[in-house]
């Protein structure tokens, strides 16, 4: 059994005239946001093995904010990734739990493909800003991993947080 973390990147700030979409840096609600997500997966004891992050300035600050401590690779090939090459990475990861960190379509695609039954949220389908999705796996290898065949566990959006 594995176990998968799919997060949205926390809000970013609106970009400034010239400034590439990749540079763009957290709000300050999305640095708080991030901080409020990583307490939620630590009192559910929801902590991966492993982080595979797009190398967006964005995702890379939710990371960080998030205050885990786990191994992370920062990979240009999840920066505005499909969902097929989101696949693709998480098949060829390690460890009992992964957090995958992405954008929007295709993390919130990712999800919906992954999921044999979506988890009953109303903002489920449109995966805001910081959504997080906990699901698990029967799989005894990553490769294994298919489409339909994750359980969701929980499914949370930063507005639910305090903090």
């Amino acid at each position: 059994m594995k176990r998968l973390i799919l997060m949205r990147h926390a809000k970013a700030a609106t970009g400034a005239v010239g400034l590439d979409d990749h540079a763009r840096a957290l709000s300050g609600r999305g640095r708080s946001s991030a901080r409020m997500l990583g307490d939620w997966l630590r009192a559910r004891g929801r902590l991966p093995d492993v982080a595979l992050v797009s190398d967006a300035a964005r995702t890379r600050e939710t990371f960080s904010r998030l205050g885990l401590a786990c191994d992370v690779r920062f990979l240009a090939e999840l920066y505005l990734a499909d969902p097929d090459a989101m696949l693709h990475t998480l098949r060829q990861a390690r460890g009992a739990c992964v957090l995958m960190i992405g954008h929007n379509p295709g993390i919130g695609w990712l999800a919906r493909a992954l999921v044999a039954e979506p988890p009953p949220h109303p903002r489920f389908f449109d995966y805001p800003t910081g959504a997080t999705l906990i699901a698990e796996v029967d799989v005894a290898k990553w490769a294994d991993l298919g489409t339909g065949t994750a359980r969701a566990l929980d499914f949370i959006i930063p507005r639910e947080l305090t903090g």
